[in-house]
């Protein structure tokens, strides 16, 4: 409501603006017929002179409050709309956000956000204030003379007609462009974040090819909108005076047949030639109320993304998990799981083992909610575990991985969790972390190594303290000295829970209680070490394999 009142004011004062401006030529044309005689003057020429100078301060004066507060709307608006982003960003359900290229929505959230919010700034107020102006001024010239004012509303048809023109060809356009703006940036991401995989490979070639790729198509998309516009500038340039040309013809045809006075012909002139100023604007802006409106489309896109299902209510009655007749397959693929049955008591060991591509790390993905099955149930407690709200889920499950992400926050911030600090310091004592002794240092100026940022994501995890911990290679990517601490750190939160361990690393599965072995998208064996060694099935094999 407050905004709607905001911008009534904003057009009640490009309104006063407008209708000020439309005194001075006016003004000006009584003055011309009282000089020459063709009517007799209104008021002394030194009155009406002065009338004119109000009429331009008084303009001067509404114009400027007029821009102020549509540039304070703007902003607001514009604010609104970063946090409408965000909050959609944010809500974006875990398995959509991971298939999102991260140069995408880094473009949009940035390079497209901020030219919504220049356009709500500082072009959209212009383009409004000129547009009432622009309607008052051929309104007058109407009110002048009607013949006067057809021949100047003909003689801005060509404006018409080229803006038609463009109008139907930049949207997608830019849209184009920005779509090439998000690859450009996608590849410069993805290059920069895998430089020491593309110089210990060698992938130099490739990579400057794809590069290069985006770089063109980049290229191509800007040398299009900037073909639109150099079509479409110069005409409306050049087509500014071709209303005046007509109204001088026809109104010096009219004056010279007595059918109305210089004074007339001058002000609708004069009302026309003013009229140049506000076209101007909206014309050049025009390029970026299009782009701009693109990048709106692409911020909104979000919106399209289907809403993450209704969470469930009902709280989880237990902590045993059940996995009964899952299938499940990527967007666009097969089915990668077939027909999993499967049962975690509580406090139970379990290893998930298997060769690369047995669905391994997609059934823990299943098991910690950031996937749900296509067909059959995985539940925790009776309830649907992707189903439950993140806050609840995080209390009983947790998945942790061999990428741990580092905020450019405080250390204090980037525990996740609002808890006494005393709580914090004892989590991250557990966890061996004797290098975070102050909770504001700032990790964004002082990052922290593989091993600390490890570290980290186990302190969060005690935090949570869920009962369940899904671990899929979670030292596989530090150094021996540091997986060792790390599985040290690992031990002391893993004490008194159900642990859930994805093992490439057959000795990780010779220490659990059961282990199930996957081939697949399917669990084949199910038993402990012994027994399945006992079988001398796959597993067997398998165990005979890791030890040459």
């Amino acid at each position: 409501m407050a905004e709607r009142r905001a911008a009534v004011v904003v057009i009640l004062f490009n309104m006063l603006a407008a209708v000020a401006a439309l005194g001075a030529p006016y003004l000006l044309g009584r003055i011309i017929d009282a000089v020459t005689g063709s009517r007799p003057a209104e008021a002394p020429i030194d009155l009406l002179a002065l009338a004119v100078l109000l009429c331009a301060l008084a303009q001067t004066v509404f114009a400027r409050w007029a821009l102020l507060l549509a540039y304070r709307l703007g902003e607001r608006t514009a604010a609104r709309i970063r946090t409408g982003f965000l909050s959609r960003a944010l809500g974006l359900p875990a398995s959509v956000i991971e298939r999102v290229p991260p140069g995408d929505l880094a473009a949009r959230g940035t390079t497209d956000v901020d030219a919504v919010a220049s356009s709500l700034r500082d072009v959209l107020p212009e383009v409004f204030v000129s547009g009432v102006q622009a309607l008052f001024l051929v309104g007058a010239v109407l009110v002048l003379d009607p013949l006067l004012g057809v021949a100047g509303l003909l003689g801005l048809s060509a404006i018409v007609v080229a803006s038609r023109w463009y109008l139907r060809r930049a949207r997608d356009a830019y849209l184009e462009e920005g779509a090439a703006n998000s690859d450009l940036a996608e590849e410069l991401a993805a290059t920069t974040a895998g430089a020491r995989t593309v110089e210990a490979f060698r992938l130099h070639r490739s990579r400057l090819a794809a590069g290069r790729a985006a770089i063109t198509r980049t290229r191509r998309s800007r040398l299009a909108t900037l073909r639109l516009r150099s079509v479409f500038f110069p005409v409306a340039e050049s087509s500014y005076n071709i209303p005046v040309v007509f109204v001088l013809l026809l109104g010096g045809l009219l004056y010279l047949d007595d059918r109305i006075s210089l004074g007339t012909v001058a002000a609708a002139t004069l009302y026309l030639r003013q009229l140049i100023g506000p076209m101007d604007s909206i014309l050049i802006r025009i390029e970026q109320v299009q782009s701009s409106a693109a990048s709106f489309a692409r911020i909104e896109g979000l919106a399209a993304v289907p809403p993450a299902p209704v969470r469930a209510t009902a709280v989880p009655a237990g902590d045993r998990i059940e996995v009964t007749g899952v299938r499940y397959a990527y967007p666009g693929g097969q089915d990668v799981l077939h027909d999993v049955d499967l049962t975690v008591q509580p406090g139970e060991r379990l290893a998930i083992v298997g060769l690369s591509g047995a669905g391994k790390s997609t059934l823990g993905r299943l098991l910690a909610g950031v996937d749900r099955p296509h067909t059959g149930t995985v539940t925790v407690g009776g309830v649907a575990v992707a189903d439950l709200p993140p806050d609840l889920l995080r209390r009983q499950v947790v998945l942790v991985t061999q990428e741990h992400h580092v905020f450019r926050e405080t250390l204090r911030d980037n525990l996740m969790v609002v808890a006494p600090d005393e709580r914090l310091r004892e989590a991250l004592r557990t966890v061996g972390a004797d290098w975070a002794r102050d909770l504001d240092t700032d990790l964004g100026e002082q990052p922290p190594s593989g091993a600390q940022a490890q570290q980290l994501a186990l302190a969060r995890v005690l935090l949570a303290d869920p009962h369940t911990v899904i671990l899929d290679e979670a030292t596989a990517l530090l150094d021996p000295r540091a997986a060792r601490a790390a599985e040290r750190a690992l031990a002391a939160v893993l004490h008194n829970r159900t642990v859930i361990a994805i093992a490439h690393r057959l000795q990780t599965a010779h220490d659990a209680d059961r282990i199930a072995v996957m081939d697949a998208g399917r669990i084949i064996e199910l038993g402990t070490h012994h027994d399945l060694i006992a079988r001398d099935g796959p597993y067997a094999a398998l165990w005979r394999q890791w030890h040459g």
